[in-house]
């Protein structure tokens, strides 16, 4: 599908825009059916837009926030996602937010994707909002280059869902969102900043579908436009 590329001068301005744009869209979707879904990525680039978007003006209480993808790890460890959701975001009016996480205590990653999928099936048909991040690998949600289940997890055929991942470099195993059930959301946005990341992002596009990079099979298969925001 085809995407709009936003370039900002610093991740301040990026993040006040952003957050007008999300709270905008979740206030839309609870205006015409009560109800709103966003599934947030992880990571430090989304800390200042996190505060910029928990202090926007909407009826919070019927928003419900997931994540993109999430460590197989509780939320008392520094590494969850969750924890960094429930420090930056879930705070202000967006406090009153339901929060549904992707990681429950299983025996294994596979048991807590089955209950995340479980936990979550009617919020991603579709989300109303999806915003993802990107590494320096090309990687986005927990799609790693080499990853154990990369194929599963790209492949529009896989149920929507939460499925594992486990890579060199990802560290715990992943919990992570198919892409059917990011792909059509009514807002999907791809959140970058760096110089770095840069080259990273134009090679992806570049490349489209045949891209080794994830995160260029994602946005050039993806049913929904995506819409970049990029701040150096």
């Amino acid at each position: 599908m085809a995407y709009r590329f936003n370039i900002f001068d610093n991740g301040a301005a990026l993040a006040e825009t952003l957050a007008e744009r999300v709270a905008g869209t979740l206030a839309e979707a609870v205006a015409m059916r009560g109800h709103a879904s966003i599934a947030v990525s992880g990571g430090s680039t989304p800390k200042a837009f996190f505060r910029a978007l928990s202090s926007t003006t909407l009826d919070w209480s019927r928003v419900t926030i997931t994540l993109v993808d999430e460590r197989f790890v509780p939320e008392s460890n520094e590494r969850s996602n969750h924890a960094l959701v429930s420090a930056g975001l879930l705070q202000g009016k967006a406090a009153e937010a339901r929060f549904v996480p992707l990681y429950h205590d299983g025996a294994t990653a596979e048991d807590a994707a089955r209950l995340a999928t479980a936990a979550t099936v009617d919020l991603c048909r579709p989300f109303d909002v999806v915003v993802l991040g990107m590494g320096g690998d090309g990687h986005t949600a927990s799609f790693f280059p080499g990853g154990s289940n990369l194929q599963m997890a790209l492949d529009p055929a896989t149920p929507r869902g939460v499925i594992t991942m486990e890579a060199e470099g990802a560290g715990e195993p992943r919990l992570t969102f198919t892409f059917s059930a990011l792909q059509d959301a009514r807002l999907l946005i791809l959140h970058i900043e760096s110089q770095s990341k840069k080259p990273v992002i134009d090679r992806a596009l570049s490349e489209g579908k045949d891209s080794t990079l994830p995160i260029g099979r994602v946005i050039a298969t993806a049913s929904s436009d995506t819409e970049i925001y990029w701040a150096p």
